[in-house]
C-alpha cells in the first residue's frame, strides 16, 4: 500500500524547514516536531503528513463509534484532532459557550506522503499512487527548487512572512471576574463537589489575519517544546507549543504523561535553580499533580489488565525555555484485544485539563467558563497502521480560523483548596506570555 524509501539529508535542520515550507501547498497538514528532546518513549524526532486519500470529520455524536470503524478500515497512518468537546459523546454534557473558531469537533485523514525524521535520516512513506512523485518531491524540498510541476513556489511563502502586526489582544474574561469565578470554584470544592478543576480563559483577537507558518515558527523557537505541533486543515490552523503528552500506546503497553505545576524561568542560574527546587517542594503543586495522577490512574485501569497500572514517575520537575513544569508518568498494560480507540474514549479528555472527580469538574468548568474550548484541551496524534498511537495535549497553542479572520489562545491552571485567584492570575499570565509576545510582536 505504501512505498517506502530512505534519504539521507544534505542539512537536517535547512531540509526540515523546507520541507515546512513544501507542505504549505496542501489543504491537509500535520507537523510533530519534538526540538530534540528524547526519551524511553519517543517514536521520531519530527513527522509529516500532508495531503489527505481520505479522511472523516465530525461532530462529537459517536465521534469515537465512528473514529474506530475509520481506522479498523484504513488500517493505515491516520493523522488529525480530538477536540475537548468530545466529552459530550463520552458522557452526559453539552457545549453552550461560545464558539469563535468553529472547528469540527473530530478530523482525522490518511496522507498520501509523509516523512518520519529520526536520527538524521528520513523515512518517506507514499502511497504506492503517488510514489513516483517521491524523486521531484525530494528535489524540491532539498534543492529548494523553485517551482514544482503544478507551478506552486517555495520563495511564495516566504514572500508573504510579514502578515501578522497591530494584533489587538481581548481578554474574553477580565481580571475582577476572573477573581469572581475562581472564588466560585474555590466554593464547589470547600462544598466537597469537587477536589480540583482547570479553569480556562480565552484571549482573541477579531478581524486579524496572521502568517500561519511563521506564527508557528517563532512560537517555535521561543519555547522549543517536546511537542509542538503545526495543523492545517482547509481554513483552519493550530499552531502549537506544547509540552505535555496524553497518552501513547506501543504494542501492549500504555503510557500517559500528565503535567501539573508550573514555575516561571529566570536569567540567573541559581535563581532558576531555587525556582525548580521549590516546584518540587511545593505542596499545593504536587497535590494538584498527585490527585490528577490518581485520577489518570483510574482512567487507565478501564482498559488494563489486572494490576498492571503503575506510577512509573511522581512529580519530577522538567525545565522548557519558558517554565519549569511538574510531570508525572503512568503506565498500564493492555490485552492485545483492546481496540486502540477504546483507550482513547476511556481516558478523553484528559485528566490535567479537566479535573477531579472528572465528570463534575466538567459541568462546572462549562458553567463559569465563557468559551468553547474546541481544539484547546484536546489532542492531536496519529495512529500507526498496527494501531499503536501516540497524542499530545494542545496548551500553548495558538489557532486560526483564516476565513473568520479569528485567533485565539487560551490557558489555565488548576484550582484547589489551597489556590489564591491572584497567584492563579499570575500563572495563566506566565504560560500564555509565548502567545502573547508572538502575536503583538511583528514578525521578523
Amino acid at each position: 500500500m505504501r512505498t517506502t524509501q530512505i534519504h539521507q539529508p544534505k542539512n537536517l535542520e535547512t531540509f526540515k524547514q523546507n520541507l515546512l515550507l513544501w507542505s504549505q501547498q496542501f489543504s491537509d497538514v500535520v507537523w510533530l516536531d519534538s526540538n530534540n528532546h528524547t526519551d524511553q518513549y519517543s517514536n521520531y524526532d519530527a513527522v509529516l503528513a500532508v495531503d489527505a486519500f481520505t479522511a472523516i470529520k465530525t461532530d462529537y455524536y459517536d465521534a469515537f463509534e465512528r473514529l474506530k470503524e475509520y481506522q479498523s478500515l484504513t488500517k493505515d497512518w491516520i493523522f488529525g484532532y480530538l477536540t475537548y468537546d468530545l466529552k459530550n459523546t463520552t458522557e452526559r454534557l453539552n457545549s453552550e459557550n461560545f464558539d469563535g473558531l468553529e472547528f469540527p469537533d473530530l478530523y482525522f485523514f490518511q496522507p498520501k506522503k509523509m516523512f518520519l525524521i529520526k536520527d538524521n535520516q528520513i523515512e518517506i512513506k507514499y502511497l504506492n499512487m503517488v510514489d513516483d512523485e517521491i524523486e521531484d518531491d525530494l528535489k524540491v524540498i532539498e534543492n529548494k527548487i523553485e517551482y514544482n510541476p503544478e507551478g506552486w513556489s517555495l520563495s511564495e511563502v516566504e514572500a508573504s512572512r510579514n502578515v501578522s502586526k497591530n494584533i489587538k489582544i481581548k481578554l474574553r474574561i477580565h481580571k475582577d471576574d476572573y477573581f469572581k469565578k475562581v472564588t466560585k470554584m474555590l466554593a464547589h470544592i470547600h462544598r466537597g463537589d469537587i477536589y480540583e478543576a482547570n479553569f480556562c480563559q480565552e484571549f482573541y483577537a477579531e478581524n486579524t489575519e496572521v502568517n500561519p507558518l511563521e506564527t508557528f515558527k517563532k512560537l517555535n523557537e521561543i519555547s522549543e517544546p517536546p511537542f509542538a505541533t503545526f495543523l492545517k486543515f482547509e481554513e483552519n490552523y493550530l499552531m502549537s507549543a506544547s509540552p505535555e503528552r496524553y497518552i501513547k500506546k506501543s504494542g501492549t503497553s500504555i503510557i500517559s504523561q500528565p503535567i501539573k505545576g508550573t514555575a516561571k524561568r529566570s536569567i540567573n542560574k541559581l535563581e532558576d535553580l531555587k525556582l525548580a527546587e521549590d516546584l518540587a517542594k511545593d505542596e499545593k503543586e504536587r497535590s494538584e499533580n498527585i490527585m490528577i495522577v490518581d485520577l489518570v490512574r483510574n482512567d487507565l485501569s478501564q482498559t488494563a489488565t489486572k494490576g498492571s497500572v503503575k506510577v512509573k514517575e511522581l512529580c519530577k520537575v522538567y525545565s522548557f525555555l519558558q517554565v519549569h513544569q511538574m510531570i508525572s508518568t503512568i503506565e498500564s498494560q493492555v490485552t492485545p484485544e483492546t481496540h486502540s480507540v477504546d483507550i482513547l474514549k476511556s481516558t478523553f479528555p484528559m485528566g490535567s485539563m479537566t479535573g477531579a472527580p472528572k465528570i463534575s469538574a466538567m459541568k462546572i468548568i462549562e458553567a463559569l467558563e465563557e468559551t468553547k474550548r474546541g481544539l484547546y484541551s484536546g489532542s492531536v496524534g496519529y495512529f500507526m497502521p498496527n494501531g499503536d498511537f501516540d497524542f499530545n495535549v494542545i496548551i500553548r497553542s495558538i489557532l486560526y480560523n483564516k476565513t473568520k479572520k479569528y485567533v485565539s489562545y487560551s490557558v489555565g491552571s488548576a484550582i484547589t483548596s489551597k489556590s489564591i485567584p491572584l497567584k492563579e492570575y499570575e500563572e495563566c499570565l506566565v504560560k500564555a506570555k509565548a502567545m502573547r509576545e508572538v502575536l503583538e510582536k511583528p514578525l521578523d
